[in-house]
């Protein structure tokens, strides 16, 4: 049979102007990214690729119906596809879905066999979309203080180092588990009014250094010890309202991270966990920091799990900002905007504290891999979102009765859709599997995100507590948890940030592997742009680009744990369709990349 040749699909505009890049990891690859794109031809003239077949796996000529799905592994060093033809248009998602490659682009070239008449860069246009970097520097709506983001990002990063070298010896393995009934005979707490000292450590923007605070107990709840640096500025909570806010992590924030993750170790044999408010905190970046990169709002500290290290305090310990409208110390900070920025924080640095807890001080191992820590503990914000989605449904408890989420749950969510939304801007060049606290940039974030919401959708609410116990290597622990290779999991992933909700189709369409269930992210994207776009940030109704696949061999670049899209549309008078991916000059990939295909017939009219 001949090969058939694609139809050209038009692309959807590039409308995203290239940023400065500034110097970092990121940066230092894009412009050799750059460097590439310089060398390559991108015209616009037809060119001719015609080659041998050299199968991936399975070797047989895809063949599935409407709204069918398939995955091809070109792990065998195979570079072609053969896709029955007659008319069929097919989603074609190429994916290295690897965490065990190095943190570098992979040029390929997606192309099929014949010349057509006309064409267009398509290689150009994805080396585009690698160069960009991410669309904003800031999220929409962020104030002028900046939100906890950058310079949370940068202490993030220091204490996942601290995290790494602390992670050592056996006196760690023999603390005790918070197990609720178990039994375990607990120190009384301290009376409320109490005082005792604590060592913070400060300076993520200098240098990091300890400083010891004497703290006053200011509240002694079921789960939750509030303590109040005693230097605090004045102005802020008054008793009544910091009664109801040690209540507010107690009672409510605490049990929606337990519930979901599990317990944190009891190191101390108190039965809680500690919440040391301290200006030490508000200092950790200057004003002017704050005010362009935004502030530390809250973090915890693996050296309080040390006993050996004189700076321990030797607890589970969650430091945070204290009201100061004044800014004494920093940029300031109102009683209500603490009241705002601090639960989201608290939520996503609790989980860190029983990820660290758990693989680290329980199982005796290394702290678990840093982008599904991540992903986790943005999990852990969107519970919070989810907790008051449950208590008001629409249109109650908003502002705009067309609200997607009611008020009380903006603080927990705005960021993470908005990421999500960058991640689907830039799904070839933000790796899911590879990005760490050491990247800055958001769209990462929302990508891992989207892939942990997606696998709690589809193994169970369990699998993060479960993820919790993993043996501390991401993709193992995924594997593990979901009883499935994580190719075959990202391949499905992949897929479903496209096909879960198709353009005038029910959202069944899809089957439900490539679908979410708990969101319908498609409708949550087209809420962010038509309230906050269009602009550079959010250009789009529909962040997933598609690319047409044509007889161009323009190269193109991926980064190994991430994914792009493409749509091949095979002409009625062909009964097969050939297709290629492979690296440049034709050869098969190195198969530690995992280079695989995810495939997806597209219904009539899509």
């Amino acid at each position: 049979m001949p090969e058939a040749t694609s139809v050209l699909r038009p692309l959807r505009p590039q409308r995203f102007p290239v940023p400065f890049l500034g110097a970092g990891r990121f940066g230092a690859l894009a412009l050799a990214a750059l460097a590439v794109a310089s060398c390559t031809d991108t015209s616009t003239a037809p060119k001719t690729l015609r080659f041998q077949n050299n199968p991936c796996l399975p070797a047989d000529t895809v063949r599935l119906l409407e709204a069918q799905t398939t995955r091809i592994d070109c792990g065998n060093g195979g570079t072609t596809v053969t896709l029955a033809g007659n008319g069929a248009s097919y989603l074609v998602v190429p994916e290295f879905a690897t965490d065990q490659a190095p943190f570098q682009l992979v040029n390929y070239i997606m192309a099929t066999g014949e010349p057509l008449a006309a064409t267009a860069a398509v290689g150009a246009g994805r080396m585009a979309a690698a160069l960009r970097g991410e669309a904003a520097t800031r999220r929409p709506g962020s104030a002028p203080a900046g939100r906890p983001s950058p310079a949370q990002f940068a202490a993030d990063r220091l204490l996942r180092a601290r995290a790494q070298r602390a992670a050592v010896g056996s006196a760690l393995g023999r603390s005790l588990l918070r197990t609720p009934g178990s039994g375990n005979l607990l120190l009384a707490p301290p009376p409320v009014g109490s005082t005792r000292s604590f060592h913070v450590l400060g300076g993520f923007s200098t240098t990091p250094a300890f400083t010891t605070v004497g703290a006053r107990l200011a509240y002694v709840g079921d789960n939750l010890l509030l303590y109040v640096d005693t230097l605090a500025p004045a102005n802020g909570f008054t008793p009544t309202q910091l009664a109801t806010f040690g209540q507010y992590f107690d009672q409510t924030l605490y049990p929606i991270d337990t519930t979901a993750f599990g317990s944190p170790t009891d190191i101390n044999a108190d039965g809680h966990v500690i919440m040391l408010m301290t200006p030490i905190v508000n200092a950790e970046v200057s004003a002017s920091i704050c005010a362009s990169q935004g502030y530390v709002a809250g973090f915890f500290e693996p050296d309080d799990f040390d006993a050996s290290n004189p700076n321990s305090n030797q607890g589970e310990i969650f430091y945070s900002i204290v009201p100061d409208s004044l800014g004494q110390y920093s940029c300031a900070h109102g009683v209500g905007e603490v009241d705002r920025a601090v639960p989201s924080v608290f939520l996503h640095e609790l989980q860190h504290l029983i990820n660290y807890s758990q693989h680290v001080v329980v199982s005796g191992g290394s702290p678990g891999a840093s982008w599904m820590d991540e992903g986790l503990s943005l999990i852990a914000e969107e519970l919070g979102s989810l907790y008051y989605e449950q208590k008001c449904p629409p249109p109650s408890c908003r502002t705009d009765p067309a609200q997607l989420f009611p008020d009380s749950s903006q603080g927990f969510i705005q960021d993470i859709l908005f990421d999500s939304y960058q991640f689907a801007l830039l799904p070839d060049t933000a790796s899911l599997t590879l990005s760490d606290d050491a990247m800055g940039g958001f769209s990462w974030r929302g990508g891992v995100w989207l892939l942990m919401r997606w696998l709690g959708d589809q193994v169970g609410s369990g699998v993060y507590r479960s993820l919790e116990r993993g043996p501390s290597a991401g993709v193992a622990d995924i594997e593990l948890v979901a009883g499935r290779s994580f190719p075959s999991l990202f391949a499905d992933f992949g897929l479903a940030l496209y096909t879960d909700s198709l353009p005038g189709l029910p959202r069944a369409t899809a089957p439900a592997v490539n679908r979410f269930t708990s969101r319908n992210v498609k409708q949550m994207w087209a809420r962010l742009y038509s309230t906050s776009g269009p602009s550079a940030a959010l250009p789009l109704p529909q962040p997933v680009q598609l690319f047409s696949i044509t007889a161009d061999t323009t190269t193109a670049v991926l980064y190994p744990g991430t994914v792009t899209y493409f749509v091949l549309d095979t002409p009625a008078s062909a009964a097969t369709a050939t297709i290629r991916f492979a690296a440049p000059g034709g050869a098969g990939f190195d198969a530690s990349l995992k280079p695989q295909i995810a495939i997806f017939r597209l219904p009539a009219g899509q």
